[in-house]
């Protein structure tokens, strides 16, 4: 090897050594068949016959492009190179190419440059398979460390979007039912009025609520809204609106669905269930509800809010006429119920 840059004297250097020094490089003959390779060289190529190999054969050279023969590199001396192996997964590298004394061919180290992170996945590195010095040691303790930063940046942005996702949802939700609250029946409403679909809304308030509550306590009071919501979601489809926006009032939305007969039938249907006795530690819960029905296709232009206090109208005039009623809005209604 040469000493001092004069090429005239070299040192003779242990090939072990010379491998934990450089575990990746390649001694190559003036024929272009490689004599030995470090450590690293040899794991790296594990799945070809290295020692014996050519070269140029073996690699890919890119750059120098005016470097295509042994002979080229030979005269070279010094020069850097980039290049590939030419089997998959075609790693790259970048390297040295130094002439060895007396003819005795070339000395390339190699290292992969800016390639490091595919290299050590495909080839299953670790800081073993590196010089002491190298500072591929440094850069894969750098790695290591961003992977796992990053990969704690994408559970937290996950738990993120999980708490931002679950925080609308609650913002959304009646907490004793689980069905929407007012917000969430705005929004559902606004929609059906901006889709110019057609639609129907039901406004339905509960009969005798507050007896149960007096009566049985809010516990039992409790009890019977959630068996209302379980009535109202088995009667209703999944494209539906099913919200509880106060006490014992409920409103449903029900797109594509302006057949009074259909919507009176059901309204109707829904009547029968909560009339049946639920039953609360033994103890009976009665109610009924009024209900109050308007279509979208009953005016020019559906205005959310004036559905909702036409629809409310109706609801009241089927209290007036002694609850369990079912009463579908028309003009000829009494006038709104005072708040």
């Amino acid at each position: 090897m040469m000493d001092g840059g004069s090429p005239s004297h070299g040192l003779s250097l242990d090939p072990e050594v010379v491998g934990h020094l450089m575990p990746m490089h390649l001694v190559v003959s003036p024929t272009g068949h490689i004599r030995s390779a470090g450590p690293t060289m040899a794991k790296i190529c594990r799945s070809t016959n290295l020692i014996g190999a050519r070269f140029l054969e073996l690699f890919e050279l890119r750059r120098p492009r005016h470097v295509t023969t042994m002979s080229d590199l030979l005269h070279g001396g010094g020069s850097r190179m980039t290049l590939a192996l030419r089997l998959p997964p075609k790693t790259s590298f970048k390297g040295i190419a130094v002439p060895l004394v007396s003819g005795q061919g070339l000395l390339v180290n190699l290292s992969f440059g800016i390639a490091l992170a595919d290299a050590v996945r495909d080839h299953h590195l670790s800081d073993s398979d590196f010089a002491p010095t190298d500072l591929t040691v440094e850069m894969l303790y750098v790695i290591e460390a961003k992977t796992v930063v990053l990969s704690e940046l994408h559970r937290l942005n996950r738990r993120l979007h999980g708490a931002k996702q679950e925080a609308e949802a609650l913002a959304l939700t009646d907490a004793v039912t689980g069905l929407g609250n007012r917000r969430a029946m705005g929004i559902a409403l606004d929609r059906m009025a901006r889709s110019r679909l057609p639609f129907s809304v039901m406004n339905m308030d509960l009969d005798f609520f507050k007896q149960v509550n007096d009566t049985l306590g809010h516990a039992a009071g409790d009890f019977v809204l959630d068996q209302v919501a379980r009535i109202l979601c088995a009667e209703t489809r999944g494209t539906d609106t099913v919200a509880r926006v106060g006490g014992d009032e409920f409103v449903l939305i029900f797109p594509e669905l302006t057949d009074q007969s259909r919507l009176t039938s059901l309204a109707l249907r829904i009547l029968k269930r909560l009339e049946v006795p639920m039953d609360f530690d033994g103890k009976p819960c009665r109610i009924s509800a009024s209900i109050g029905t308007t279509l979208s296709t009953q005016y020019e232009a559906p205005i959310p809010e004036q559905m909702l206090n036409d629809a409310d109208r109706a609801l009241y005039e089927s209290k007036r006429r002694g609850r369990r009623q079912v009463t579908a809005f028309t003009d000829d209604l009494g006038a709104e119920p005072e708040n």
